[in-house]
């Protein structure tokens, strides 16, 4: 990759400034989002657990229900079924072309 793509930003993620080298620049506004929702999820927890729980648990738990909506999402995206589903039909189609000849 170019060295001319990277791009040095500082993401605020709760309380901490994190500098960030991302090597595509078209990125930026997906790290931007992501650490913006990690702040909101980790305040929200903090809100509630905050002396009663780690500041390492808190962030345990904000992973977790950040990587929960990531399986949800990526389980609706799942195409094996229509490629399935698919490959049946194709094969069928390609049977009858075969028998008509």
């Amino acid at each position: 990759m170019a060295e001319g793509n990277k791009l040095n930003i500082t993401l605020h993620v709760y309380d901490e400034d994190i500098p960030m080298v991302l090597h595509n620049r078209e990125d930026e506004e997906y790290y931007r989002a992501a650490a913006k929702l990690i702040t909101e999820r980790y305040g929200a927890y903090a809100q509630v657990y905050k002396g009663r729980k780690s500041d390492h648990t808190i962030a345990l738990m904000t992973l977790i229900e950040i990587a929960l909506r990531y399986e949800k999402e990526l389980g609706k995206n799942d195409t094996a079924p229509y490629d399935n589903i698919l490959a049946q039909l194709t094969s069928e189609v390609e049977e009858a072309l075969k028998s008509e000849k």
